[in-house]
């Protein structure tokens, strides 16, 4: 997962954290949830990860709990850029996706957990206690099946690298080449390249089947292919 970020822990008050979800009922629920448990301190809660980057920086928590938003690579930029701060944060991920792929990429992009939005509050709080003072407890996943976890550490024959599903996600919202190309800023002829990977991967023959295929085995989801738009920050 990179190398262990340890400059901001609290070790002397309580655990300070940063709530990002943009279920308005669900993120004050927690906050009240959160607050009832002794050692733990919620410094601010914010609708989307902008906020959690502008807060993040400004207030220096612990811990940010915080969603994942479609598009996925949105939850691994917003990693990234926390993970480049002063004082990086743990970062808690807490969903209603059950997907390894997720699972793997978000935490080795840096979250110290996943936890499922079906998971009980003292679960997640026992994740953001392991975050902070654990070192060792790297990659808590919470609320998902046990063969499913170890599809996310291990990975599984044919799956896609995260730059392929991009493209397939692109190519099942009707994108031509071209026009994914000028999406993600690469050469239209690595955009070929790319598909033609993924259709080698997934032992299919053409878009339609490919995005059909990942959407059988939960790649890729309805809602993803038919949001053609990032939603603004």
């Amino acid at each position: 997962m990179g190398e262990d970020q340890n400059t901001n822990v609290n070790t002397s008050g309580p655990i300070r954290v940063l709530l990002a979800d943009d279920h308005t009922l669900f993120r004050q629920g927690l906050a009240g949830i959160l607050a009832s448990y002794e050692g733990i301190e919620v410094v601010a809660e914010v609708p989307n990860d902008a906020g959690a980057l502008e807060l993040g920086r400004e207030l220096s928590p612990d811990v940010v709990i915080m969603e994942v938003q479609t598009p996925f690579e949105r939850a691994i930029a917003t990693l990234q850029a926390m993970r480049a701060f002063p004082h990086p944060p743990k970062v808690v991920i807490v969903t209603m996706f059950e997907r390894p792929r997720y699972v793997r990429e978000l935490t080795g992009a840096g979250a110290s957990a996943y936890v499922l939005k079906s998971s009980s509050s003292e679960d997640l709080v026992a994740a953001v206690r392991a975050a902070v003072f654990d070192p060792e407890a790297k990659n808590v996943v919470v609320g998902m099946p046990l063969e499913m976890v170890q599809q996310s550490t291990d990975g599984v024959d044919g799956e896609l690298s995260a730059r392929e599903l991009e493209i397939l996600l692109l190519a099942a919202r009707g994108l031509s080449n071209h026009q994914i190309a000028a999406s993600v800023r690469i050469a239209e002829a690595t955009v070929k390249r790319h598909l033609a990977t993924v259709y080698k991967k997934m032992g299919v023959s053409s878009r339609t089947e490919a995005s059909r295929e990942a959407l059988l085995r939960d790649w890729i989801t309805i809602e993803e292919v038919t949001q053609s738009d990032p939603p603004s920050a």
